[in-house]
């Protein structure tokens, strides 16, 4: 792919979400009636419930995409966001968090007038001894972001788009995909779309099978998620599909590494072992070192490895956010 100079070299596209991370006991998530290692849309009461029931390590900004921007700017990108908060203090928490990244934040908030009853978004992470966590999302002021909200100056100066599909619930989040798709193509650029769930790709697997078709480039996902997209159980079936589709296929396969896919060529890329305490964020943390790489002309196979490199940090620890040097650790 050939990346011309542009102002950021990733824009990301997302639900800008305040998580709140808790250590739960194994069983616990069943117990509430959830499917463990899932996420789950509540609303704003079982938010509040779900809070009080459990202890929380930790609070901070948070969001699928906006994870991918905050490691992707500690690897050395230049990145911008786009994303709704309301104007309340969750929302300025999650800017701040933001911009301390070094990220460019330009999309105005909710105001009192507008929001209504949708406050800043929510996700309470439940993560069970074994790493996994389960996750439980109030969406609030998420849900207000539309075709306006994409700020053409933003997508057009980055060398790639990069789309949350936990984003793309609502009907105007997907015009705004749409939209997005439509101007970083017009600009010369590169779109990337993370499908984010399998619950969420089997809501609305023909909508995002068109996105993926005709206006996705770099495709990320993992290997349930692309066996969701092409409604298969053969994951080198999945595979074929996606290459037929887009330039760029990136699967993920948890501790069995990475197939990185273009035409006809196939790269695979080890994982690299650590000790597993909370995978919350993982593949944001994947996709980010994959961008990364390549916005800087590297190989498929570098940019596996930095993307594994980063996800690695990240499990290694609580929260999706990295607490090492990752520039040092990936040798960019």
């Amino acid at each position: 792919m050939h990346f011309a100079e542009a102002a950021f070299d990733i824009t990301g596209i997302g639900n800008a979400i305040v998580d709140v991370l808790a250590p739960v006991p194994a069983g616990f998530p069943e117990q509430q009636g959830m499917v463990p290692a899932s996420m789950s849309l509540i609303d704003a009461i079982r938010a509040a419930e779900l809070t009080a029931l459990v202890n929380p390590v930790a609070r901070t900004g948070g969001g699928s995409a906006a994870n991918t921007c905050v490691v992707a700017a500690a690897l050395g990108a230049r990145v911008a966001y786009l994303g709704k908060v309301a104007d309340d203090e969750a929302g300025r928490v999650f800017r701040l968090d933001i911009e301390a990244a070094g990220i460019a934040f330009p999309s105005a908030p909710l105001s009192e007038a507008t929001r209504g009853d949708r406050d800043t978004a929510l996700c309470v992470i439940l993560v069970t001894p074994d790493g996994q966590r389960t996750m439980n999302t109030y969406l609030g002021a998420c849900t207000a972001f539309a075709e306006a909200d994409v700020l053409a100056e933003a997508i057009a100066g980055a060398r790639v788009t990069y789309l949350e599909g936990y984003l793309f619930d609502p009907p105007q989040a997907q015009r705004a995909f749409r939209r997005a798709a439509e101007i970083a193509h017009a600009a010369g650029r590169h779109v990337a779309l993370t499908l984010s769930d399998p619950f969420c790709v089997g809501r609305h697997r023909s909508a995002f099978r068109a996105l993926v078709a005709g206006g996705v480039d770099i495709l990320f996902a993992n290997e349930q998620e692309i066996l969701s997209l092409y409604e298969t159980a053969d994951f080198e079936a999945a595979a074929r599909h996606a290459s037929a589709d887009v330039a760029l296929a990136v699967l993920t396969r948890s501790e069995h590494g990475s197939l990185v896919v273009r035409g006809d060529e196939r790269v695979r890329i080890a994982a690299v072992p650590t000790r597993v305490v909370d995978t919350t964020g993982a593949g944001d943390a994947y996709a980010a070192g994959f961008l990364t790489a390549l916005t800087q002309g590297r190989t498929l196979a570098e940019c596996g490895r930095v993307g594994s490199v980063a996800a690695a940090e990240i499990i290694s620890h609580y929260g999706a956010r990295p607490e090492a040097d990752l520039r040092q650790l990936a040798g960019l």
